[in-house]
């Protein structure tokens, strides 16, 4: 792993692997790195990918106080020590900070956000981070974590015991005590699209063929804000293509970055 220094001083770590164009990796809620494991070799057939570990978790800090800002902050920051244009590529929370990144990032090849929050409609009940607090002050670490997968992410039982056989579960596990700051961070946003009215990099937006209706309201709502996007539907996926289609995800990911040149 090597790492940067983020603004506030926070070291963020990345995996580097791969040769070609940069393309820069960003997990969702209770991910790792590691969490590209199942699509990494694919993509470091035609690029260097920088797969990140957002800050929380393992080798990367953390600061006495969130804020939701430090996320894009830590991405740009990221970029910059790259140098030069690049791909990002973001999931869920990671495909929110990802998108904000953009913003503060002068140059940009690419971006590849899948199934983005919007803010638009609150998920769940204003208590729901409370709960999830509550479970982690009990130790209950795992349950936390199925709790958010099953009524957040409403992952299908099916998948659900197949995620948990996943080598990289016990790292989202050991990642639950950011799940309730991430969570009200992502009800709390509001995307206010004359922000994006000029970020005119060209952008694919993925969204799970079998993923709840929220899911595409908020893919609708990054595609009508963002002046050259385009949405591409993973038939029969929900919300984790990358573990449940592998070579789907990335088929369209390579089709999407291919059409470049």
């Amino acid at each position: 792993m090597e790492k940067i220094i983020s603004t506030d001083g926070t070291p963020i770590a990345y995996q580097r692997s791969g040769s070609g164009p940069p393309l820069v990796l960003v997990h969702g809620t209770l991910g790792t790195y590691g969490r590209w494991a199942p699509i990494l070799p694919a993509l470091e057939e035609q690029f260097t990918v920088y797969a990140i570990e957002r800050r929380g978790r393992g080798e990367s800090g953390d600061s006495p106080h969130y804020a939701v800002e430090r996320e894009y902050e830590d991405i740009a920051a990221v970029v910059d020590a790259i140098g030069g244009e690049v791909t990002l590529l973001g999931h869920s929370f990671g495909g929110l900070c990802t998108l904000e990144a953009a913003l503060r990032i002068p140059r940009l090849r690419s971006l590849i956000a899948y199934e983005p929050p919007a803010g638009l409609t609150p998920l769940e009940p204003p208590d729901f981070a409370d709960r999830l607090r509550a479970m982690l002050d009990a130790g209950d670490r795992e349950g936390t974590v199925l709790t958010f997968l099953r009524e957040v992410v409403r992952m299908p039982p099916h998948e659900l015991a197949f995620y948990r056989t996943l080598p990289v579960f016990p790292a989202r596990v050991a990642a639950a005590h950011t799940l309730p700051r991430e969570f009200f961070a992502a009800q709390e946003y509001r995307l206010e699209p004359e922000r994006f009215a000029q970020l005119d990099v060209p952008t694919l937006l993925l969204l799970g063929g079998d993923s709840p209706a929220f899911f595409r309201q908020n893919i609708e709502a990054w595609h009508a804000a963002l002046p050259n996007s385009r949405i591409a539907v993973l038939p029969g996926q929900q919300h984790v293509a990358m573990d449940t289609a592998p070579d789907l995800f990335v088929g369209e990911v390579k089709a999407f970055l291919s059409e470049l040149g």
